[in-house]
């Protein structure tokens, strides 16, 4: 499985979020151009290519088989397929992965599929070069580490809350969705300042709608995934809409911090030119973070109480507080 997590995971992300480094490169035919210089592998049917094969694995439980299968057939290290309606070329294992992510804007650009400006309508107005280079400028100044020691203690309290409600008294759980539960939680409490277990649920079950529409092929017809997926980022950024506004108001009348959460640090913060992010552009940008930080930070929580259930001598450890 920690093959799959390195490459697996990572075809995964692309999906799910704009303001990571894709893992996909488009490939496209130019003037007739040989195609000599792509990846071994093949790209399926035309449109669908092997959508339907990468998400029946996934379904039935396997979804590292898509990856290995073509692993041993094509390349361990980098073959192309079709996902989603587009070319893809998926990159394998620990240095692939490193090549890719050390380098951002040289050989490796930020992309998502056209179907994703459906859902981030905001990702048109702009390149997703500039996209990303904005986030990159933006996030640090609120993620500094004296301002991560303030989410310690707060994490803390969601954690035991969801314990309680979750997780005590249940003589067996499925820890995955208990994870995205939980990771949600905390994302709505980082970025938005809303903590209420209700509030949150009412976020929750048209966010997953969302984030399964982005990861179904993009056929825009009443009842598809997709479909129901646009339907739902509709809805959260109508909701959203209407805490920016609040937000604003409760700024400007001192009721709220400037530091308290990515949402005022967003409606304060100005570009070069002095100008302040319109309302859809932060809608979107908060929208996209929560989707990019909830399977994959899940996943790591779902995989470490994995390995902890595995490694008893670990988890006693753990437990008790004692050093390795």
């Amino acid at each position: 499985m920690e093959l799959f997590f390195l490459c697996g995971l990572t075809l995964f992300i692309l999906f799910v979020s704009f303001s990571l480094f894709s893992l996909f490169s488009s490939t496209r035919k130019t003037n007739g151009n040989s195609q000599t210089n792509l990846p071994p592998g093949r790209t399926g049917l035309p449109i669908i290519g092997e959508s339907l094969e990468f998400l029946s694995k996934g379904r039935k439980g396997h979804p590292e088989k898509f990856i290995y299968d073509r692993m041993a057939r094509y390349s361990s290290q980098v073959f192309r397929t079709s996902i989603l309606g587009e070319p893809t070329a998926v990159v394998c294992g620990a240095a692939g992965n490193k090549f890719l992510f050390s380098n951002e804007n040289k050989l490796v650009t930020a992309w998502w599929p056209d179907s994703v400006n459906k859902i981030f309508p905001s990702s048109t107005q702009t390149s997703s070069q500039e996209e990303s280079k904005k986030m990159r400028k933006l996030l640090p100044n609120f993620l500094k580490p004296e301002a991560l020691q303030r989410y310690v203690g707060m994490m803390d309290t969601i954690a035991q809350r969801h314990f309680e409600t979750g997780w005590e008294g249940h003589q067996e759980v499925t820890v995955f969705p208990l994870a995205k539960n939980y990771t949600f939680w905390v994302a709505c409490k980082v970025f938005l300042s809303i903590e209420d277990p209700k509030h949150v649920a009412k976020f929750a079950e048209p966010f997953n709608v969302l984030a399964s529409g982005i990861i179904s092929i993009p056929i825009d017809l009443p009842g598809t995934p997709f479909n129901r997926g646009i339907k739902a980022s509709n809805l959260i950024r109508k909701e959203l809409s209407a805490i920016i506004k609040q937000r604003k108001i409760d700024l400007s009348e001192k009721k709220a911090s400037p530091t308290q959460d990515i949402l005022s640090h967003m409606l304060l913060t100005t570009d070069e030119n002095g100008q302040y992010m319109k309302e859809l552009d932060i809608a979107d940008k908060i929208l996209g973070l929560l989707i990019g930080g909830h399977d994959t930070a899940s996943a790591a929580i779902t995989f470490i109480v994995k390995y902890l259930a595995e490694l008893p001598e670990i988890y006693h450890k753990v437990v008790t507080g004692l050093g390795p």
